[in-house]
């Protein structure tokens, strides 16, 4: 028979404990049904998906605060002076191999 899911922290944040996703995982995709969430990730059965609503329900604001640094971090990770660097030149060597291909 299958492990009842439960949410529990193994060191990465929340977690089902029936698999490695994450409740943060899962946060962007709440608004979808379980049908279209399982369609994003397969691995998921609708008992876990619920466990993680309940969960977010329960801890809607820690996990909202949560995602919203998560969500900045990875916009300042985007945004940094590195980032910046490699996508021009990730833009300038895809210029190049046109420019190339089209002599």
């Amino acid at each position: 028979m299958d492990e009842v899911p439960k949410i529990i922290d193994r060191g990465r944040g929340m977690q089902l404990s029936t698999c490695r996703i994450t409740v943060q995982d899962i946060v962007p995709y709440l608004a979808l049904s379980n049908e279209q969430i399982r369609e994003i990730m397969p691995i998921l059965r609708d008992d876990e998906i619920d466990a993680i609503r309940r969960y977010v329900a329960e801890h809607f604001e820690a996990v909202m605060a949560q995602d919203r640094m998560i969500r900045a971090r990875s916009e300042a990770e985007h945004n940094s002076p590195e980032a910046s660097r490699e996508r021009e030149e990730r833009r300038q060597r895809m210029a190049d191999r046109r420019a190339a291909h089209a002599r």
